[in-house]
């Protein structure tokens, strides 16, 4: 069984700034700094730090040649990555001095994926096999059908959300790894058990999982609901929070760990994540998760 991630990458310029900039204000940052990124990436990197190996599909342009770089370090296969004679993608981020962001993204080569592109890359996998997908790049619906027709399984993040993503059919979607904000836009529904209840009434055999920030995380399917808490840390920098969940989520999977299990090692993962600044450059190795998961302490004040 092999994975591969048909993802964005970006190259990430992050602001230290005391509050978001608001309209018609000018105000002065911190700290600036510049790091690899995109979901695509991100997840990638979070799966290989876990112990897996996972193919990325997508595109760079001649100047994110260290993103590359980023992830052959990290033990991603980049086999099937491509560079185009165009600007790489890149992300204006600002984080406050509570650790939040707010992101302006340019999508760059991550929209040069090419439907010859999409099936040369597919023809190198089977019905055997796993695709994740996330929103950064072109050409997702075209990806889902693609593999679907093959038989594989679809791993789908629908981050960024986008109006366009209601056309897809969740029935051919595995698993959806959504938070609530993307979750209403499916469903239109706030409360989490009623979310899960809109999933399982309309998409049968679709698995969920919901990321609620600091009150945790919930799997529903047809047949259970689990509920798994975060962790508590110092958050500095929540940017690549839900990634590094998606790909220890992945990473877990892989290991044939139990599905709450699951929960706590990609909890845990994504707590370690918080506690650092950057978006790839904080994603931990499989290492210190399984470290922390005997030292962190479940944030049940924040239970649903």
């Amino acid at each position: 069984m092999n994975i591969i991630n048909f993802g964005s990458c970006n190259i990430d310029y992050v602001y230290q700034l005391p509050h978001f900039v608001k309209p018609g204000e000018t105000i002065n940052a911190e700290k600036v700094m510049r790091f690899p990124g995109g979901k695509g990436l991100n997840q990638s990197i979070a799966a290989a730090k876990g112990g897996i190996k996972i193919y990325h599909a997508g595109c760079i342009g001649k100047d994110g040649e260290f993103l590359k770089e980023t992830l052959i370090n990290a033990n991603v296969d980049v086999t099937f990555l491509k560079t185009a004679d165009v600007q790489t993608g890149h992300a204006i981020i600002q984080v406050d001095d509570k650790g939040e962001n707010c992101i302006i993204l340019y999508s760059g080569s991550n929209h040069m994926l090419s439907k010859e592109y999409i099936d040369d890359v597919l023809s190198n996998f089977t019905s055997d096999d796993i695709i994740l997908l996330q929103n950064e790049i072109n050409n997702v619906q075209y990806i889902i059908e693609a593999a679907y027709k093959k038989g594989m399984k679809i791993i789908f993040n629908p981050s960024p959300f986008h109006k366009s993503l209601t056309e897809i059919d969740l029935n051919k979607i595995s698993i959806l790894i959504l938070n609530e904000i993307e979750a209403f836009e499916f469903s239109n529904r706030t409360a989490p058990e009623k979310i899960c209840d809109y999933f399982r009434k309309n998409f049968k055999d679709l698995k969920i999982i919901l990321t609620l920030g600091s009150r945790g995380s919930i799997y529903s399917d047809k047949y259970e609901t689990l509920y798994c808490p975060s962790y508590s840390v110092v958050v500095k920098d929540t940017t690549s929070a839900g990634d590094t969940f998606t790909g220890y989520f992945i990473s877990g999977m892989f290991q044939g760990m139990d599905t709450l299990q699951i929960l706590k090692y990609a909890s845990a993962a994504a707590a370690l994540a918080v506690s650092k600044n950057g978006a790839a450059s904080s994603i931990p190795f499989k290492k210190e998760v399984d470290d922390a998961l005997n030292k962190l302490v479940p944030n049940n004040e924040n239970k649903i």
